[in-house]
């Protein structure tokens, strides 16, 4: 047996790819806001739901950017209960992470603590749709109005996700997106701001180009930022096929739900009955009580003897990484604590097949017995 890695990228075919190569080639444009680019966001647009996106070489530099372009200060409060490019483009920014615990349900962010924590110095709110799952994006916005912050999402997990019939990304201030190697929707490296505020774009668009506004002005410290075409044509080519992909998701997904939810000590994650949305499933988190017999950290051990590679995601909490733990103290989050702890994603993407998806179940059933 091959081993089964918590997640594959999907490719399009190789010929189709080659022939968007071929293009390339003959326009010798490879950067700088040419046509795939400007096609894939057009393409994103009608897509995501949205009236306003900008495409970046990934999605940490645009999350980056998004802090800047609203001119954020101060403190901004996040969630710990997310992957270390939320809180580090928070602290690249000069800026202070507030970290906020999370609900028991969906792993977002707890939005009847926000307020609790908010300060004089407090700026904004930085929340994560984690796995996909919305957070309650009225009661957050509720409270941003109130206290007059502004609110982001990183949405790097939420690609093609609408809530209520509107586009995740139409919600907040600014959303960022992932298009990672390993996210439902890739670019090989990608990412994305959508924002329904016009006048960010061209704050945005002189942030990502080193703050060039022509030949010869230069008028803020910009990066570099830009998506390129080889990313694009990814993309234009991998959008066709989403729709496809996540219909074997929701399949993967129904085989987990069905086969592990009754086992004693699995809980599979729950939808959000407050919002009427369309899941993705980015990926399929369980959490491992002390009923099942095994410890989560023994039970993925184990999975792995048998060639199995889930992923402790996302452990250790992002305030008790190195280079945050003397300044944060997890145990203030206690909800996002004991989910870090027990939480495991099992094998999920865009192809994954019926038998690779009941295997994976045969062996965690098995292993529920060694008590």
């Amino acid at each position: 047996m091959k081993p089964i890695y918590v997640t594959k990228p999907f490719l399009p075919p190789l010929q189709d790819f080659m022939a968007g190569v071929a293009e390339i080639w003959d326009s010798h444009i490879l950067t700088n806001y040419g046509p795939k680019t400007l096609q894939l966001q057009e393409k994103l647009k009608g897509f995501l739901r949205v009236d306003n996106l900008s495409l970046f070489v990934n999605g940490h530099q645009a999350l980056e950017t998004a802090i800047t372009s609203l001119g954020l200060t101060g403190e901004v409060i996040t969630t710990p209960f997310t992957f270390a490019s939320t809180a580090h483009a928070i602290v690249r920014a000069g800026l202070k992470p507030v970290f906020c615990d999370i609900r028991a349900d969906t792993y977002n962010i707890d939005e009847s603590k926000i307020e609790a924590l908010i300060t004089k110095d407090t700026s904004a709110i930085l929340a994560v749709h984690v796995y996909g799952t919305p957070c309650e994006v009225s009661a957050i916005d509720a409270v941003a109005k109130k206290h007059n912050l502004k609110v982001v999402y990183d949405a790097a997990h939420a690609f093609g996700v609408n809530v209520g019939g509107k586009g995740i990304g139409t919600f907040g201030d600014i959303s960022m997106f992932s298009f990672h190697a390993t996210k439902v929707f890739n670019t090989i490296e990608g990412g994305a701001l959508t924002y329904n505020d016009h006048a960010l774009a061209r704050d945005i668009y002189l942030r990502q180009n080193f703050g060039i506004a022509d030949a010869e002005d230069v008028v803020l410290p910009g990066t570099n930022a830009k998506m390129n075409e080889f990313q694009a044509l990814m993309g234009i080519l991998n959008l066709q096929y989403f729709n496809t992909l996540v219909e074997t998701r929701v399949e993967a997904a129904r085989i987990y739900r069905e086969r592990l939810s009754h086992l004693p000590g699995v809980t599979v994650l729950t939808d959000n009955r407050d919002l009427e949305y369309n899941r993705t499933y980015p990926y399929y988190p369980i959490l491992i009580g002390s009923e099942f017999g095994l410890s989560r950290d023994e039970l993925a051990a184990s999975l792995n003897k048998l060639e199995i590679f889930p992923r402790k995601y996302f452990y250790p909490l992002v305030t008790d990484y190195r280079c945050y733990r003397d300044a944060f103290d997890s145990s203030q989050t206690p909800m996002a604590k004991k989910v870090s702890a027990e939480v495991l994603c099992l094998p999920m993407w865009g192809e994954i097949t019926a038998e690779i998806t009941n295997l994976v179940c045969d062996s965690i059933v098995a292993l529920s017995k060694n008590e």
